[in-house]
């Protein structure tokens, strides 16, 4: 199967989503085709309320959500092989993800820009909200250690990437005071940064040592373990700065680097046209230690077809920027397409890419002196063990989405600038979600806070403290063979079925309320309960899983235990709101 003609077919599916389906929805389902003040006029403060242009939120919204996870999933997925993980990247985007995203920009756009778990306090019962608002808590305090600990791997594995990220982080800094201090023309900025941008990683690809902490006596676990308490102290004061200041116009700046970097890696694929040496169904995958594909493929690949977390940016910081109820759709529906695209990118790249990489050959070479392994070979010894897999993900989409660029690359002479970029463009991303998370974290303990009576988070500095501290002890620990600093995964096997747990608890807070309100709900009652569903079984499973082994991850049980009780809770909560027993919601 050739790999451009996917890509052209997974594209023509999305536009012709955003085109049609997107617009009904909106019209019919949420009521958004309209000119409402929205909560970043009527409640504007100058720090996370601020009326942002739909381009510029777009960039934001779409960098916050595109973490490490739509790279990360779809590469694991792919060894139940590439088909079933294509189909449900594909339809879960259009019919699930981008409708449960829109959806939670939509709500909180109409109440005061408030976050999910807070509005499940007004729709559900204020128990729910406490409920619910504990899972984003718990989940966010693993997201933050977990990105953290991804991003330093990064670094220190690609460490040509280190100054183009951190260059980033200095333009937009320049930008945002370019922008709204001196009113300097936003194109033009925006130009001037990407090209100074992908200088700085030409540069840097031919000078990688560069990005190395070696000269300063840091190596291995001991650069993983500086690197991410650098990257949470610039988590904490990312969070606490107005969104004017940095956050706008970094993600704005990284969107367009990104869309170059995602444009050159479709054109790459139609100009190299690669045959997937992945197998289209992989009756081994058993064999490899992977779990049944049903239902952990819809848990595996969460946020390149449907994620929870994607409502916590929706309703935390996405719709505290909407400058018009009419930008709802192309922030909400389009981000999820976008990043849809990014988790096709991802199985091609590891289903067709893998098997070209030069690296990958040098590397099997090496290990079996004499051999001439064929792509297929490559792509079964990289996807031998669901262990290994999981500990490779990122690498292998870096590999194998650098033979889609080596292309158009191919004047440097060498392929290690093509992994840089794709390197770049997978930091950028997980390093937009990492401080946007540590942001929503201060939320959340605000308002679940004064949902048990205090105040003690108002303070944006106490909120960020407390949203970053804790994930900063949780990320030093040692997970395994991970070694140090890895810390953050020790729970990581419950991200995924915590993140679609979420999913589903929002779609029930949306179908809850479309039912009031005597909109149409199928769009939202379909998707919920498959979601609930698989999501219940798979969380059984792992539970299960976990206490059938002879060294028991105590944490992940008693955290697995409590996410289940806690989803128990706020779906009762739910019936009884659907019973007449829950507070009346506002008109839509």
């Amino acid at each position: 199967m050739n790999a451009a003609f996917l890509a052209v077919l997974s594209l023509g599916a999305f536009f012709l989503a955003t085109r049609f389906y997107a617009r009904w929805i909106e019209r019919r389902v949420y009521d958004m085709d309209n000119d409402d003040p929205t909560p970043a006029h009527t409640c504007a403060d100058g720090v996370d309320f601020v009326p942002c242009g739909k381009h510029v939120l777009f960039g934001h919204h779409f960098c916050s959500v595109a973490g490490a996870a739509p790279i990360v999933g779809p590469a694991i997925a792919v060894i139940w092989g590439w088909l079933p993980a294509l189909i449900w990247i594909v339809v879960g985007t259009i019919f699930i993800g981008a409708v449960h995203d829109f959806g939670a920009l939509a709500l909180s756009a109409k109440r005061e820009g408030r976050t999910m778990g807070d509005l499940a306090g007004d729709i559900l019962g204020p128990r729910a909200r406490i409920w619910f608002l504990s899972i984003i808590v718990l989940l966010t305090w693993v997201v933050i250690a977990a990105f953290g600990y991804v991003i330093a791997f990064l670094f220190t594995a690609f460490p040509a990437s280190v100054w183009p990220v951190n260059f980033e982080i200095l333009v937009a800094v320049i930008i945002g005071w370019w922008i709204y201090h001196r009113g300097g023309s936003l194109l033009i900025a925006s130009i001037l940064a990407v090209i100074a941008l992908y200088v700085v990683v030409f540069i840097c690809a031919k000078n990688p040592e560069w990005g190395s902490l070696a000269g300063l006596g840091l190596e291995g676990s001991d650069s993983i373990v500086a690197w991410i308490v650098f990257l949470l102290i610039y988590s904490f004061v990312a969070s606490v700065l107005p969104v004017r200041v940095l956050l706008q116009p970094r993600d704005y700046i990284n969107s367009h680097q990104l869309f170059v970097g995602l444009g050159g890696l479709i054109l790459g694929i139609l100009i190299v046209q690669p045959e997937l040496s992945a197998p289209a169904l992989n009756p081994g995958a058993a064999e490899a230690g992977a779990p049944p594909i049903l239902p952990l493929l819809f848990i595996t690949i969460a946020c390149g077809a449907i994620s929870g977390f994607h409502s916590l940016v929706a309703s935390g910081t996405t719709s505290k920027q909407l400058n018009k109820m009419r930008d709802a759709r192309t922030v909400g529906y389009g981000g999820m397409v976008g990043e849809g695209v990014l988790a096709m990118i991802a199985v091609l790249a590891v289903s067709a890419g893998l098997g070209l990489s030069e690296s990958v050959r040098e590397a099997f070479v090496q290990a079996n002196p004499g051999s001439s392994p064929t792509p297929s070979e490559l792509w079964a010894h990289s996807y031998s063990s669901w262990q290994t897999v999981g500990n490779t993900g990122i690498g292998n989409f870096v590999k194998g989405g650098a033979t889609f660029l080596e292309p158009l690359v191919s004047w440097a002479g060498d392929h290690k600038l093509a992994e840089t970029i794709v390197a770049v463009i997978v930091i950028s991303f997980a390093a937009t979600t990492l401080d946007t998370a540590a942001r929503i974290q201060r939320f959340c303990l605000k308002e679940l806070g004064r949902g048990v009576g205090t105040k003690a988070f108002d303070s944006r500095y106490v909120g960020a403290a407390v949203a970053v501290i804790p994930a900063g002890l949780l990320a030093i620990f040692t997970d395994g063979g991970r070694g140090p600093g890895s810390g953050g995964f020790i729970l990581w096997p419950l991200f995924g079925t915590t993140n679609q747990l979420i999913g589903g608890i929002t779609l029930t807070v949306l179908f809850v309320y479309l039912r009031r309100a005597k909109k149409p709900q199928l769009p939202i009652a379909l998707p919920m309960v498959f979601l609930l569903v698989m999501t219940t079984i798979a969380g059984v499973m792992n539970l299960t899983n976990e206490l059938s082994k002879e060294t028991l991850n105590t944490p992940v049980v008693l955290f697995g235990s409590l996410f289940l009780v806690l989803e128990a809770l706020v779906l009762y909560e739910a019936f009884c709101a659907l019973r007449g027993r829950g507070p009346r919601p506002e008109a839509a």
